[in-house]
């Protein structure tokens, strides 16, 4: 995905708008993928319902922790990794999604900086 250069103009508004939807639109994708991950873990591993297997998978990519205990040693080491990696995904993500929001007020900042001189 391509930014604009400090020294080109600001990127009209509309555009800017469609920029965020795209950038929405992978994060979106992002946490469809990882809660699939986690929905089969929990399922396929934990023995759980497609539906409580839902409910952990949401639960732990929020970081809310999980709601049903894990008894086997393989459903254990899952709900760990799963743990440690939707750490990571959920920090991914906002930066993901604030990634042209970042950038807009750094070029905005750039550009207005830019007139003192």
């Amino acid at each position: 995905m391509h930014f604009e250069h400090r020294s080109q103009p600001l990127l009209p508004r509309r555009l800017f708008v469609r920029r965020l939807l795209r950038y929405g639109l992978v994060s979106l994708l992002v946490i469809i993928f990882s809660m699939l991950i986690g929905m089969a873990g929990y399922h396929f591993l934990g023995h759980l319902g497609w539906l409580d297997a839902y409910l952990n998978a949401a639960m732990i990519l929020t970081g809310m922790g999980p709601v049903n205990p894990m008894e086997s040693a393989g459903a254990k080491i899952f709900s760990g990794i799963y743990a440690i990696y939707s750490g990571v995904i959920f920090l991914s993500v906002v930066a993901l999604m604030f990634t042209p929001l970042a950038h807009r007020f750094l070029h905005i900042f750039h550009l207005e900086g830019g007139k003192e001189k």
